[in-house]
């Protein structure tokens, strides 16, 4: 089972925000049949070969998590980390979710395990961007 592939799901308010920010700020590519609205329904994006990302409105999350309650926006219970191969691509990643409307909550600096920075998107969601020490 180590070796199947990962779908991971995210709660977001607005699929058209969502999908402009994934595709500007993270440079993803969304794929799959479009839904009335011309964008793909489910809303997934490859990120790598072993790793999607689905982005579902928070109504249709709450459906899928059952009896639980779907997190606040500002409740994040996880952190996303990108690699990056310099600390230029590190400050470049990080703008251009600021540009895409990203709040950046640590700018890029360096740390012991290298150098990061990181941001919410537009519905919470920590990403973190790291390049190696």
């Amino acid at each position: 089972m180590t070796d199947a592939p990962v779908t991971l799901a995210l709660p977001i308010a607005e699929r058209a925000a969502a999908l402009a920010f994934y595709r500007d700020a993270l440079g993803l590519e969304p794929f799959g049949e479009p839904g009335s609205d011309g964008i793909p329904e489910p809303l997934r994006f490859a990120v790598n070969e072993g790793l999607t990302l689905m982005l579902i409105p928070t109504g249709g999350f709450g459906w899928v998590i059952g009896d639980r309650e779907v997190a606040e926006p500002w409740a994040c219970e996880c952190l996303l980390s990108l690699d990056a191969q310099d600390a230029a691509a590190v400050d470049a990643a990080v703008e251009r979710a600021r540009a895409a409307g990203a709040e950046v909550v640590a700018g890029p600096t360096q740390q012991p395990w290298g150098y990061t920075g990181t941001f919410a998107d537009l519905d919470g969601h920590l990403w973190a961007v790291v390049a190696p020490a």
